[in-house]
C-alpha cells in the first residue's frame, strides 16, 4: 500500500501534465501533513477512482484524498487551486460517462466518508445530508419514521453524485429528478470558498437559482458538500402489474395511451426481450420472453385498486396479457431490484462484452417511433442492444454489447451511438436524460444546446477562470 511514505513521487506521466515535477512534490507533502492515510497515490487506489465500467478508457488520478468534512474539501480546492492542479469529485464511482475520469491527472477527491444524515425535518419532509450518503442508507434511516426519498436510478449510487448529474430513475413519471427533489446546497467553490445556496423553505424568489446551477453542474463548478432534501411519506397502499405485449412497438403504444389518460403511474418501465431474458436467468424470473412493462402504482387502496383495473384495460386495448401481480413487498422488491440489475444482467448475454451505455429521451410523442428506430438499426449492424426505459417520461437505454478487441465492431458501435444521439435531437429530445455529459456525450452537447453552450462556457469561465474542477467533462475545452 501506497501512503503518505510515498507521496513525493511525480506522476508517471507526468510530462503531460499541466503542474511539474516540483509542484506535485510541495502538493503531495502538503496532503500528506494534512490527511496523513487518508491520502494516498498506490496504484490500485487510483485506478478504483478512475475506473470506468463502460467503453471510455480508464483515467485514473495522480492521488486520492478521503475527505471528512467540508473543512477538508475546501482545503483540498485551494491547496490546488493554488498550484493549477485538477480536481476530481468521487462518490462510489457508478458513473456511466466517465465523470470520475482524471484526463489531466490530478487529485481525486473521495467524499464517500462524509456519510451522515445530519438531520431528518419529518413535519416538513426534508432531511439534510452529506453528499456520501447513499439512496439505500438514507431510505434506511427514513423507514421508522414513515418517509421515503423517492429518486432510485439503478446503482446505489450517493445523493452528491446523484446531484452532480442531475439523476432520476423508476420513480421520476411520478416524484421527479434529483432537480426536483433538491432544496439547497452547500458547496465549495473553485476559489475554496465555501456557499450555500439557500435554506430550507420550499420556495424563494431571493436572487439568481445557484441550487438549480450546481445541480447536474458535474463537479465542474464546485463541490456539493451538504444537501437539503425533499422527502414523501410512504404511500398507504402499492399496487404493481406485469404485462407482456407482442413487439416493443404494441408496448410503447401502450405506455402513450397511460399517460394520455392521465393515469398516474408512479413507475412505468419497459423492458425488451432481450432484457428480459437476461433478468430471468440473472434473477430467477420467470417473465415470458417478450416485451414487458412493469408498472407501478402509488396511493390508497381504492385508489390503486382503480389505477391498477384502468391500467389493464389500456392493455388490453393493445394486444396485451397482464400477469398475476406481485401481492406481497417481498415479491415487489425481488422484481424491481431485477430491474434495476438490468444493466448487468445485460452484460452477461454476451460474456466478456463492454455496454455501450445510452441515455436518450424524447417527447412521450415520439417513444414508439424512436425506439422502432434504434432497433431495426441494430438489426441492420448486427449488434446484440437489449432496451431498457423509463418510458413515461420518454427516457430510455440501449445497451449494444461490443467486442472491444474488435476495431470494426466498436467502430460501427460508436458509430450507432452517435445516431443515436442525433436521432434523439432530431426528434426534440436530448441525448441524455439522466446520466449527464460527462466525456461521452460532450459531442453531442453544442448540437443539442447551441449558443447555449457558449453561456455555460462564460459561466465556467467566471467560476474556474484556471479550468481544475474535474476538467474535460460537459464543455469540450
Amino acid at each position: 500500500m501506497s501512503t503518505a511514505a510515498s507521496t513525493s513521487a511525480a506522476p508517471a506521466a507526468i510530462a503531460d501534465r499541466r503542474f511539474s515535477a516540483t509542484t506535485w512534490k510541495t502538493v503531495t507533502e502538503t496532503f500528506a501533513e494534512r490527511f496523513g492515510a487518508a491520502f494516498q497515490t498506490g496504484d490500485a487506489i487510483r485506478e478504483q477512482h478512475g475506473h470506468t465500467t463502460t467503453w471510455i478508457e480508464n483515467q485514473p488520478p495522480d492521488a486520492v484524498v478521503f475527505a471528512s468534512s467540508t473543512d477538508d474539501v475546501a482545503f483540498v480546492v485551494r491547496t490546488c487551486a493554488a498550484h493549477d492542479v485538477p480536481i476530481i469529485p468521487f462518490g462510489v464511482g457508478t458513473s456511466l460517462e466517465g465523470h470520475v475520469n482524471a484526463p489531466e491527472g490530478g487529485i481525486s477527491i473521495d467524499l464517500s466518508r462524509m456519510n451522515q444524515v445530519l438531520g431528518v425535518n419529518a413535519q416538513d419532509f426534508d432531511c439534510v445530508v452529506q453528499p456520501g450518503v447513499t439512496r439505500k442508507q438514507l431510505n434506511a434511516t427514513l423507514r421508522d419514521q414513515g418517509l421515503f426519498f423517492p429518486i432510485d436510478p439503478g446503482a446505489d449510487a450517493t445523493l452528491g453524485g446523484m446531484a452532480a448529474t442531475r439523476a432520476s430513475g423508476t420513480n421520476a413519471v411520478r416524484y421527479g429528478t434529483m432537480k426536483n427533489m433538491i432544496i439547497s446546497v452547500e458547496a465549495v467553490l473553485p476559489n475554496g470558498s465555501i456557499v450555500r445556496t439557500g435554506h430550507r423553505a420550499r420556495k424563494s424568489s431571493a436572487g439568481y437559482d445557484l441550487t438549480a446551477l450546481l445541480i447536474g453542474s458535474e463537479g465542474t463548478l464546485g463541490i456539493i458538500t451538504e444537501l437539503t432534501v425533499r422527502l414523501f411519506g410512504i404511500p398507504e397502499a402499492v399496487g404493481s402489474v406485469a404485462a407482456s405485449f407482442r413487439s416493443v412497438a404494441e408496448a410503447s403504444e401502450a405506455v402513450i395511451a397511460t399517460m394520455q389518460y392521465g393515469v398516474p403511474v408512479a413507475r412505468i418501465e419497459l423492458l425488451d426481450t432481450l432484457t428480459v431474458r437476461a433478468i430471468n436467468d440473472y434473477a430467477n424470473l420467470n417473465f415470458d420472453e417478450a416485451p414487458l412493462l412493469l408498472v407501478e402504482f402509488h396511493g390508497s387502496e381504492t385508489a390503486v385498486a382503480e389505477y391498477t383495473d384502468l391500467f389493464k384495460a389500456i392493455v388490453d386495448d393493445h394486444g396485451g396479457t397482464t400477469m398475476p401481480s406481485a401481492n406481497s413487498p417481498e415479491e415487489r422488491n425481488r422484481i424491481w431490484q431485477a430491474r434495476h440489475d438490468a444493466y448487468w444482467a445485460s452484460l452477461t448475454l454476451r460474456p466478456g462484452a463492454k455496454g455501450l451505455s445510452t441515455d436518450i429521451c424524447v417527447p412521450i410523442s415520439q417513444l414508439a417511433t424512436c425506439i422502432g428506430k434504434a432497433q431495426a438499426r441494430a438489426e441492420e449492424e448486427g449488434f446484440l442492444a437489449p432496451i431498457v426505459g423509463h418510458v413515461g417520461d420518454g427516457n430510455f437505454h440501449v445497451l449494444p454489447l461490443i467486442d472491444m478487441d474488435n476495431e470494426d465492431e466498436v467502430t460501427r458501435a460508436k458509430a450507432y451511438v452517435g445516431w443515436l444521439n442525433e436521432m434523439a435531437i432530431e426528434a426534440g429530445g436530448t441525448c441524455t436524460g439522466e446520466h449527464g455529459i460527462g466525456q461521452g456525450k460532450a459531442p453531442y452537447l453544442r448540437r443539442e444546446l447551441g449558443e447555449a453552450v457558449d453561456v455555460m462556457g462564460a459561466i465556467k469561465q467566471a467560476l474556474d477562470p484556471q479550468n481544475i474542477m474535474n476538467p474535460g467533462k460537459i464543455l469540450p475545452l
